[in-house]
């Protein structure tokens, strides 16, 4: 049985239903332009062109016509046509034409992108409705359940994901089998409003945006860099165990670099443009492999080094598109957990499967319970343009994942066209504690980009060999990392990664001396305490503290002064009163050195 979403009926009835939709809406708006109108993750879109502005409200009267046309039984029609008979049928629509144009003479799809061979065109038709659609669909408009759809919103898109192109209307729509499977998913997303991190990073004061700075380069606050060292801090004790070697590299280099690599004639769409000094083009760095591909160059290497492993915290900057900026998960600066693995074809297993481990470490440390491996192989259509021109070694290095994988245990799925321009790779999918997915780690074989560099090792029999290079970066980068914890704990963090650690209250003033007593006590024990000596009543600093999810809260009064103990209020609610300080302290310790998940 097939893994695909595009296989699967949730496609069909989601592809469907993008139809029945548009079918709705050119019933009340007939001079709307319509474009394209895809199944996505959770459900569907359709993007329209309209001449009278359509909002939210709109959606129930779409939505109720939506389910007359599901109840009306209607039949889906697939028909091959001619461009020529497919411009007559879409005459008065000026967006199916230029698809049209396309499927004709320069075989792209509705995207705009390149396909492997030139398509059939082909239409789909129910009721009053006809759409340039390659399908699939479901036979009958009665195989959707009309209680289980439900439009969601409006938004604006630029055509084909272009900034220069005319800015159209998307209306998102989601579509189940089941009426209790969308009452699942609304409620998921009530819960993923409560702990969307952008929410979150600005409430508890974690990283903010700033227009002077500029879209998509966040600026981490205090309690930001706590969190982020903290992960860095993790990553190297981890990196340290397992053999890495840390470096640093500069933020700029010569255009030269990025020639050599390969990644400015694949990738020269997501780079910054060039600074021009001397004569000289210089590109802020998008990733860290061809500067390590000077450093394992530095000096003759033996075989016996090997693998040498090469890790840095340093900071890439990517263009990404501003209609793709999304909080954190989606930026154009970013902090990565980057490390390139220099081995030799015999070693190439042992590493590779050693950051799959890794992976799983961080997995169980975090409490991510669900993921899903994929294997990204490149297509034969994309050689010498997506994809490095040399078809024996893509061949050859898939299928020595594919092997180490296997041999692994490690359950997997493959995906065609996804790979990087140099080699095969492994994404990894995690799902966070109330389900939602996202896209995290990688794990890349460079088959290509190490003899560019001329980058050698002399093997056992004295002889020169070109090493195989493992690009990862189990954490992926510490914007989307953090991203996704906020959400994962809803800001609730385990003690270790908390930017504040404890807070401690005094009932009165009197006991403020005590309080600073303690903080200070904590802070040189290596906690991030603080006493709260403002002058708001005891229940309202204990709100605050719940208010920024402090795991720990002292509130200390005159017995517990006199005593030398604590009264501990979690911020669950629950409470132990008397503990000793240092009972305490050592507690909290202990919490911190094993980075335990519960209080």
């Amino acid at each position: 049985m097939s893994d695909r979403y595009e296989d699967s009926p949730l496609y069909r009835i989601r592809h469907s239903a993008a139809h029945i939709m548009a079918q709705a809406v050119l019933e009340f708006y007939p001079d709307a332009k319509y474009t394209i109108g895809p199944p996505v993750e959770n459900g569907f879109y359709y993007d329209f062109e309209f001449s009278q502005p359509v909002t939210q409200e709109d959606l129930e009267k779409i939505e109720k016509r939506m389910r007359q046309i599901i109840a009306a039984g209607h039949e889906f029609r697939r028909k091959a046509l001619s461009a020529e008979e497919a411009r007559q049928i879409f005459a008065d629509q000026p967006y199916k034409l230029e698809l049209i144009d396309g499927l004709e003479k320069g075989g792209l799809d509705e995207y705009g992108n390149p396909l492997t061979e030139k398509p059939e065109i082909s239409i789909y038709q129910h009721d009053t409705f006809t759409d340039l659609c390659r399908g699939p669909h479901v036979e009958n408009t009665r195989q959707i359940n009309p209680s289980a759809i439900k439009l969601m919103s409006i938004a604006g898109a630029y055509w084909r994901g272009d900034e220069n192109n005319k800015m159209l209307t998307r209306i998102y729509g989601t579509a189940w089998q089941k009426p209790d499977e969308l009452k699942n998913y609304l409620a998921m997303l009530e819960e993923a409003k409560k702990r969307d991190h952008r929410k979150l990073g600005k409430e508890l004061e974690i990283f903010i945006f700033d227009d002077e700075v500029g879209p998509g380069l966040p600026l981490w606050l205090p309690n930001g860099g706590i969190i982020t060292e903290q992960l860095e801090r993790l990553a190297k004790e981890m990196e340290e165990k397992a053999g890495y070697s840390q470096v640093r590299t500069p933020h700029v280099t010569k255009e030269d670099l990025f020639l050599r690599s390969g990644h400015l004639p694949y990738y020269a769409e997501s780079m910054y443009p060039p600074m021009e000094m001397d004569g000289v083009k210089y590109y802020v760095k998008p990733m860290n492999c061809p500067m390590h591909h000077k450093i394992f160059a530095a000096r003759p290497r033996s075989y016996r080094e090997l693998p040498i492993r090469l890790a840095e915290y340093g900071t890439c900057y990517r263009y990404e598109k501003s209609g793709e900026l999304f909080g954190l998960m989606r930026v154009r600066s970013m902090q990565m957990n980057d490390a390139h693995i220099y081995c030799s074809e015999e070693q190439f297993e042992s590493e590779f499967m050693g950051v799959i481990d890794l992976y799983k470490k961080y997995f169980d440390l975090f409490g991510i319970e669900r993921f899903k491996m994929r294997l990204s192989l490149h297509s034969k259509a994309g050689l010498g343009k997506k994809y490095v021109d040399n078809e024996r070694l893509w061949v050859k290095t898939e299928d020595m994942v594919r092997r180490a994988m296997l041999n692994g245990g490690v359950p997997f799925v493959e995906v065609e066209d996804e790979a990087a321009f140099y080699g095969p790779k492994i994404d990894v999918q995690i799902w966070s504690a109330i389900g939602r997915e996202f896209t995290l780690a990688t794990n890349q074989v460079d088959f290509a980009v190490p003899e560019r560099f001329d980058l050698k090792f002399v093997n056992k029999e004295g002889g020169e060999e070109t090493p195989l290079c493992i690009h990862r970066a189990p954490l992926s980068t510490h914007e989307r990392m953090v991203g996704f914890l906020i959400e994962h704990y809803a800001g609730a963090f385990p003690v270790w990664l908390a930017p504040e650690q404890v807070r401690v209250i005094p009932i009165t003033d009197a006991q403020s001396e005590y309080a600073g007593q303690l903080e200070a006590q904590l802070r040189e024990a290596g906690v991030r305490a603080r006493a709260d000596l403002g002058s708001e009543r005891m229940n309202a600093k204990i709100r605050a503290a719940q208010m920024f999810k402090v795991p720990y809260m002292l509130v200390v009064g005159a017995s517990e002064a006199e005593a030398g103990t604590v009264s501990l209020r979690l911020r669950d609610g629950s409470q132990e009163n008397n503990i000793p300080v240092a009972a305490f302290v050592s507690r909290v310790q202990e919490k911190i050195r094993s980075r335990a998940s519960v209080l």
